[in-house]
């Protein structure tokens, strides 16, 4: 077993690799590599059609309004049309509101009412018998207040008579016995809608009460102020309806429960129907102008002709199998285009698989925002188009834009000319948006230009099709919803979609290149020689990038990172040595060209420590291609002619260069370290410099891998000695034909040896 789990993990690393990387020219490898592709774009257009099953509809179904039907629409077969959800919603709210509130009668409350005034009655009896007669008023008051009754002087004073006292009780018990047995309702019940309350008896049977003739508390305390004696006075009145307020229980009170089971009923029983079309009826005739009326019964068509589609099986397999080679159709056209004109992007699979992933995204919001009837200007086309145009660029984010309106333009909810018109043109306002922002600080300006673009579209159409201004301006505003959204979005997930994909964009590459990161500053600080040099081979790097339409930003941040290795062992390279010191005096060829060429293995190191990405890192990789460290190469062998030397270990262990930007970079950094002991440097002087330097470099085979043409040559140096003619003068006189290597002794007054110009840094 474990030899085949041996020979299994062998042929599945192999696969992966086949996925994910140009093909070998074995068979298999190739099959697998390009087949990966082909069943991801299918799987990519049976999730669309699963988003949108297909439907079987007639011609002028796709019409819209204000377009005119060049013949007539006749129903195959009876169908209902729907409310709309507003309306539902509105007439189904109106039938609630009409059902009665439900009140409950409360058996105790009477009891209850009875039993509190009894016992507050009978406590003052008790504070009177032990309370001596000079402070009765007092303590009586004191009682008041502690059941939280607020007596004045006069009322004190009435209660202090056993007579008034008896009275006052009677009439409050005699008018809770009047009227409690009827109901005496909570004061919040005012607060409910409606003429009529529904009241359940303790006995479970209902009755319906007016409004009117519901007892309300304030009724309840008119009543029993007529129980009291005729002789009265105001202060009487007024202790018996604080009293009753203390003491207060209604016998009925809402049923919240039951009232709003009983709306539901009333809310579930609304017909979701407007109206039925009859089989053979005419939904909209010939030459005549589709209106709102017309489309809404062409929808309701058309939702009941893919309602039973579904429901037909074997009939619909032929429309079905139509509407999945739809959509892998158009979604080939995407293949093709990265096949044919961005093999890299072909190649790399999980750049494929992401763009899949976000035409499965956008489709998906687009059947959502279809099933809750959402506005069609929400559909995220945008998302994916400033995703796409920051990760790329533009012009593969305007393909897709416009492959993404005609593939949501044929799906069945958004057939016409409306919907992939407005989402070809907000997708592409984004695709395109991206080149004129270059900060994230920006993203205003972009929002703006998208929202300016679905406004343009919604006034479009509008006059196209004779719109109402509402219906434009809200057409417009949600188009403006859709920019701030999908831009706020875009910005969240790019950065997780850069690692997903393993792409560096702009916006990281403006990150990396703040001279306060913690290797820059590092840098300046404890190689500041290493730092000059590195700042210099970043101007010319990237004006010579940009003459040849490489990406001069990313030879700038590579150029910044390309000798972070020599922070291990600053004082082994001569830009950071003082006049009259270098170690290398001490230190035999061999492990000198070790020190040297480790800056380029310690710079990995760091790099990896630091989370740099890989195409920073192929900088501090490939800025010294394969070449020899021949300085220290020759001393070795000056000093032991005898001895068999292995030229590789005193070589960069490479790789060559492999792009136009990191080729820039090994061209800029070995004539930017000639160019510092040039005297006088003349235009002449310096170009003849740069035509030796570059000459050696070819010569050397180190730009036979890089995409450099002669010509881009021909512009890179014309530009670095530009860019030089600019950085050195008033320098110290050295031989032409000589440069200083890394790691070349020099002591003050002292001229280091002749050495090939393929060796400085």
């Amino acid at each position: 077993m474990s030899r085949t789990g041996g020979r299994t993990a062998p042929v599945l690393r192999r696969a992966a690799l086949a996925v994910d990387e140009a093909p070998e020219s074995h068979w298999a490898a190739r099959l697998l590599h390009h087949g990966s592709r082909v069943l991801l774009l299918v799987a990519t257009a049976i999730a669309v059609y699963l988003f949108f099953p297909v439907q079987r509809l007639p011609d002028a179904a796709v019409l819209e309004r204000g377009v005119v039907v060049p013949q007539d629409v006749v129903a195959e077969f009876a169908f209902a049309i729907p409310k709309s959800e507003a309306e539902l919603l509105r007439e189904r709210e109106e039938a609630a509101s009409g059902v009665p509130p439900v009140l409950a009668f409360i058996p105790t409350a009477e009891a209850g009412m009875i039993g509190g005034v009894r016992g507050l009655f009978a406590g003052m009896d008790s504070v009177l018998i032990v309370t001596p007669a000079a402070a009765q008023r007092d303590s009586l008051r004191a009682f008041l207040w502690r059941e939280r009754i607020s007596p004045t002087q006069g009322t004190v004073g009435r209660l202090l008579s056993a007579q008034e006292r008896h009275a006052l009780r009677l009439s409050i018990e005699t008018a809770v016995g009047e009227l409690y047995p009827r109901g005496v309702a909570s004061p919040g019940i005012s607060r409910e809608g409606g003429s009529v309350f529904l009241v359940r008896d303790a006995d479970g049977t209902e009755r319906l009460l007016p409004r009117d003739s519901l007892i309300m508390p304030d009724r309840f305390f008119m009543h029993a102020a007529g129980r009291l004696p005729e002789n009265v006075t105001p202060e009487g009145v007024e202790l018996q309806r604080l009293i009753l307020i203390r003491l207060f229980q209604p016998s009925l009170a809402l049923d919240a429960s039951a009232t709003e089971a009983a709306r539901a009923r009333a809310r579930d029983a609304v017909d979701p129907v407007r109206a039925t079309v009859l089989q053979g009826e005419k939904i909209v005739g010939a030459r005549e102008q589709i209106g709102a009326r017309e489309e809404e019964r062409l929808r309701a068509y058309q939702a009941a002709l893919a309602e039973r589609g579904l429901d037909e099986g074997v009939q619909s397999v032929g429309p079905a199998v139509g509407a999945v080679l739809y959509n892998a159709l158009l979604l080939g056209i995407l293949g093709t285009l990265l096949f044919f004109f961005r093999r890299p992007l072909y190649h790399d699979f999980r750049s494929v698989l992401l763009l899949a992933l976000l035409v499965v995204a956008v489709t998906g919001s687009a059947a959502l925002i279809t099933r809750f009837a959402l506005p069609v200007e929400l559909i995220p086309v945008t998302f994916a188009a400033l995703i796409v145009a920051a990760l790329w660029d533009g012009r593969f984010a305007l393909v897709l834009a416009l492959v993404m309106a005609l593939l949501i333009g044929g799906q069945s909810p958004f057939l016409g000319v409306s919907v992939p018109f407005s989402v070809a043109l907000g997708g592409a306002a984004a695709a395109l948006s991206v080149r004129v922002v270059h900060r994230r600080s920006r993203t205003w300006l972009f929002i703006s230009i998208i929202s300016l673009a679905y406004g343009v579209a919604a006034i479009t159409m509008g006059l196209m099709r004779s719109r109402e201004l509402s219906e434009v301006l809200t057409a417009m505003g949600w188009g403006a919803v859709n920019a701030v959204v999908a831009s706020l979005l875009a910005i969240g997930f790019l950065p997780l979609l850069e690692a997903f994909a393993r792409i560096t964009t702009d916006q990281t590459l403006l990150e990396l290149s703040d001279l306060n990161r913690r290797l820059l500053k590092r840098l300046s600080l404890e190689a500041s020689g290493t730092y000059h040099h590195t700042i210099n081979v970043a101007n010319m790097a990237e004006a010579a990038s940009h003459a040849i339409g490489a990406n001069g930003l990313l030879a700038r941040v590579g150029a910044y990172y390309h000798d972070i290795g020599k922070l291990v062992k600053p004082q082994y390279f001569i830009e950071n040595q003082p006049r009259g010191r270098n170690p290398h005096d001490k230190l035999k060829p061999a492990m000198s060209a070790s020190i040297i060429r480790s800056h380029v293995t310690e710079g990995l190191r760091m790099a990896d420590a630091e989370g740099l990405p890989d195409v920073v890192k192929s900088f501090i990789a490939q800025h010294h291609g394969t070449q020899l460290i021949s300085f220290f190469y020759d001393r070795a062998r000056e000093a032991d002619p005898e001895a068999h030397i292995n030229p590789g270990d005193y070589a960069y262990p490479g790789p060559k260069p492999q792009t136009k930007e990191t080729a820039v970079v090994m061209l800029a950094d070995s004539i930017e370290s000639a160019a510092r002991v040039l005297q006088d440097p003349s235009a002449d002087r310096l170009r003849e410099l740069v035509e030796r330097i570059v000459a050696v470099k070819i010569a050397g085979d180190q730009l036979q891998e890089s995409p450099l043409t002669l010509r881009d040559i021909e512009v890179v140096k014309e530009h670095l000695v530009n860019v030089l003619g600019g950085m050195y003068h008033h320098r110290i006189d050295y031989p032409p034909q000589l440069a200083v290597p890394p790691g070349a002794p020099q002591r003050e007054g002292e001229i280091a040896p002749a050495v090939d110009l393929a060796s400085t840094t």
